[in-house]
């Protein structure tokens, strides 16, 4: 094996624990999700906590696992290769300090500016003054988790730095297992029972950052509260970190007006679109945000280190190695998603008519998940050459993209059409990162990419067709438990051997690398 694909499967590795802890957390999750559906359905109260939820939710992108922890990981990691263990930890200690300054004056204006944010994100509420003030009153109790999760994302970013990945990974399994606990077990006390879900919210907020407190005492640290607003290193992370929200301000304001559209559509509107980009966030999750975690210390460390030479050779790996997932899981949502709302959310309070309209939703997010995967692992690269400027010049384009295709959209598929702009703009997104890369240095071989990008989704479209179309006959009603797991575990499999069997045929290096891979790890086991 070449030096090149020994790298590679090391990155594939890297990624591969962050992977099965974030799969578990996305399982977690799926069952948080299913959770609501059953107790809350969709409708008058889980719209109201949606929208609610988008507040800190919003927020913790900009201000902690969006900027800044991809703002702070490139100076802490450039501190511990060329000075020392001491000097990070300095660095942290000034940042968290920061934090539990800044973001909790934050939290505080948050809870008091709860009615003006509502009524400027979900006016369409205020037509019902009862779910109007339930909207406000969920947000004031979720506002908290914003602090909790900034002090979350940093100790991972520390982690990650130490080449500690899977406790991080798992950090988020957390925050859903304590909202899924809080709704089953209190529920049954609280005269509006959605209320649960916020409680859940902060609970698993808590358990998240204090998870990872083991490990973070194990790698030495030891936090000393220590404000210094003209530290060199807060400095430095401040000028990375004020583009990355202007950035992620600006494709926020997709999120913001697709909430206020929303919230005058139909009934349950906002809640199909929440319950669609969950399934859709799943292989995001998985597998494109797991490699974008893995990249970004690792080249980091390459820039720090002044090897560019490898660094195309880095983003192809991360990148193909993506493509190679993300493509089929899109197409798998695409093809069979109505069998997978059927099997996690069809029961209890969610009905036929909100599994048709999630599907419908689920549809339009497909294709935008490949988009939003490659951002996620091309955006590092960025950000590893202290460059946030242009990725956020690229994002409020894509916003403006996004704004002018919601009218259009939504004349043609109504709520739907919500879900297909941010998903047509997210393919724009990056699009546009890719053509500027080179001039970061990162050389991009479009011809190949294209090739690669092709022989994979012609394998994975003409394995889920085949999938989907084979007569299969379990002899058990389709609407029990059994039958909705058979109608969609049984084509997957098969579409699954289909797919690795095409990329085999039509020569997909990632098939390759996968067989070499899992068989190192079979001859280390013995």
């Amino acid at each position: 094996m070449s030096t090149g694909e020994v790298k590679k499967s090391s990155l594939i590795g890297a990624a591969g624990k962050v992977s099965a802890a974030t799969a578990f957390s996305r399982v977690l999750g799926l069952i948080r999700e299913q959770v609501m559906a059953f107790y809350f359905g969709a409708g008058t109260a889980t719209d109201a906590f949606v929208a609610a939820f988008r507040v800190p939710n919003l927020l913790r992108d900009m201000f902690a696992e969006g900027a800044l922890s991809s703002a702070f990981v490139p100076v802490f990691k450039e501190k511990l290769v060329n000075q020392s263990d001491k000097e990070a930890f300095r660095l942290a200690d000034v940042v968290i300090t920061s934090i539990l300054l800044v973001v909790g004056i934050i939290v505080l204006l948050g809870i008091v500016a709860a009615p003006v944010i509502i009524y400027l994100m979900a006016n369409g509420f205020t037509d019902e003054p009862a779910k109007f003030a339930l909207t406000v009153s969920l947000t004031r109790v979720m506002m908290v988790y914003l602090l909790l999760v900034s002090l979350s994302a940093l100790i991972m970013g520390m982690l990650n730095s130490f080449g500690r990945f899977g406790i991080p990974a798992l950090s988020p399994a957390m925050f859903n297992l304590g909202t899924v606990l809080t709704v089953v077990i209190l529920h049954r006390y609280f005269e509006q029972p959605i209320y649960t879900m916020a409680i859940g919210v902060v609970v698993g907020g808590i358990g998240q950052a204090a998870v990872q407190l083991p490990s973070l005492l194990r790698i030495g640290y030891r936090f000393r509260f220590c404000f210094s607003l003209f530290d060199e290193g807060l400095q430095r992370v401040m000028k990375l970190l004020a583009p990355m929200i202007v950035g992620l301000s600006a494709g926020r304001i997709n999120i913001i007006v697709s909430t206020l559209v929303a919230s005058f559509l139909m009934e349950g509107a906002m809640s199909y679109l929440n319950y669609a980009y969950r399934l859709m966030h799943f292989p995001l999750g998985v597998f494109a945000v797991a490699l974008g975690t893995v990249a970004l210390p690792k080249v980091s460390e390459l820039v720090a280190r002044k090897e560019f030479e490898k660094l195309e050779r880095t983003f192809e790996d991360t990148l193909y190695s993506n493509l190679f997932v993300v493509i089929p899981s899109a197409v798998f949502l695409a093809l069979m998603g109505h069998n997978v709302i059927e099997l996690i959310y069809r029961w209890g309070a969610f009905s036929p008519l909100a599994s048709e309209r999630t599907s419908l939703a689920l549809l339009h997010y497909s294709y935008g998940l490949i988009g939003f995967a490659a951002v996620r692992v091309t955006v590092p690269f960025y950000y590893a050459f202290n460059d946030s400027r242009l990725p956020m010049k690229i994002s409020i384009f894509t916003v403006f993209v996004n704004l002018l295709l919601y009218y259009p959209m939504i004349q043609i598929l109504d709520f739907a059409g919500l879900a297909a702009a941010t998903s047509i703009a997210g393919i724009v997104n990056f699009g546009l990162l890719l053509y500027y890369l080179p001039s970061k240095g990162v050389p991009v071989s479009y011809l190949r990419l294209g090739l690669n990008t092709f022989r994979i989704l012609v394998a994975a479209l003409a394995a889920f067709i085949i999938a989907r179309i084979i007569p299969f006959d379990f002899g058990v009603s389709g609407s029990s438990f059994l039958g909705r797991l058979l109608n969609l575990v049984v084509p997957f499999a098969v579409a699954a051997v289909l797919y690795l069997l095409f990329c085999a045929v039509l020569r997909v290096r990632e098939v390759r690398l996968l067989v070499r891979f899992v068989k190192r790890r079979h001859h280390s086991e013995e």
